[in-house]
């Protein structure tokens, strides 16, 4: 009797294991599927708006004005970036984009070096060097975390009128060049550089700033490309600051700018070269993050060097 019943048992637990093999392969297939539609659907989500500004900016202003905006660019591209890049948009026309792009462009970067520097110096003497209350003094700048900008603007704005760094580039940088968190992630990487790496540089003979350029810097690259992507970002986007301690025309950031751009109706704005100058002041921080996407990922997620 078992003799007859094992060469039919096999098949059908041959066809069992198909039939869940199968079955397996469906679920997979399928929940590839669902994780893909909702990739696409976010990803239109977010670019639908941007698509429909970059088109907008490609047609005149009565187009815009009849909300009649078509899916596809129009034939006022050059016309509407040249007006934007030159004079400015809105029907004040207000400081040319590109000179409210340069200011950006350079507050971002002297936002990020400074940010970067201090950030470093301040982990470097916090890991390395052994002084008294070294911890104290660690926890009181990661406690800043907790004060951004907007909670301490008020005696923030007096520090800088009572100094008469109102409408300078100091006055706009310097107090928006300290970080809390660089200096958190920066310690956190220092930590993990080997004892023998300081015991070799102390039989060398290098002191601690030759250690820091031959020896810390280097190991950190990734590490500094990672935040200089998102300090460029966070100040490329500042707001608040700059609005409040600048009333110079020239010295106008992009985001400001545009702000200033919308009037109080639709009647009054020429959303052409509005959108036009919005487009303008998506590339920098686009192309930041395109070139350097490599290193920004891999700063990131290398945790052993």
């Amino acid at each position: 009797m078992s003799s007859t019943a094992l060469p039919a048992a096999v098949p059908m637990q041959a066809e069992r294991d198909d039939a869940l093999l199968r079955a397996t392969r469906r679920r997979r297939v399928m929940s590839k599927i669902v994780a893909h539609g909702a990739l696409i659907l976010g990803v239109l989500i977010v670019a639908f708006p941007i698509w429909m500004t970059l088109v907008g900016s490609t047609h005149d202003a009565a187009t815009i004005g009849r909300g009649d905006v078509p899916l596809l660019p129009g034939s006022h591209a050059i016309e509407n970036y040249a007006t934007a890049w030159n004079e400015g948009g809105g029907k004040s026309r207000t400081t040319p984009a590109a000179l409210m792009l340069w200011n950006s462009l350079l507050m971002a970067l002297l936002i990020a070096v400074g940010k970067i520097t201090i950030s470093i110096l301040s982990a470097y003497a916090v890991v390395f060097f052994r002084f008294p209350l070294r911890m104290a003094a660690f926890w009181a700048i990661f406690i800043t975390l907790m004060l951004p900008v907007e909670v301490r603007i008020i005696p923030t704005f007096q520090v800088i009128v009572d100094l008469s760094l109102g409408n300078t580039w100091a006055g706009l940088i310097i107090p928006l060049i300290a970080s809390a968190t660089a200096t958190l992630l920066f310690r956190q990487f220092f930590l993990t550089i080997p004892d023998e790496f300081v015991e070799a540089a102390k039989i060398d003979g290098a002191g601690p700033l030759r250690f820091l350029k031959d020896v810390v810097l280097p190991l950190s690259l990734t590490n500094i490309a990672a935040m200089f992507v998102i300090l460029f970002i966070y100040g490329w986007n500042q707001y608040l600051w700059p609005l409040l301690i600048i009333n110079d025309r020239s010295m106008e950031t992009i985001v400001v700018g545009l702000s200033k751009m919308i009037g109080s109706g639709d009647s009054q704005n020429e959303w052409n070269t509005i959108m036009a100058t919005a487009v303008l002041a998506l590339l920098p921080p686009v192309l930041v993050v395109a070139l350097m996407q490599r290193w920004f990922v891999r700063g990131l997620t290398e945790t052993e060097k």
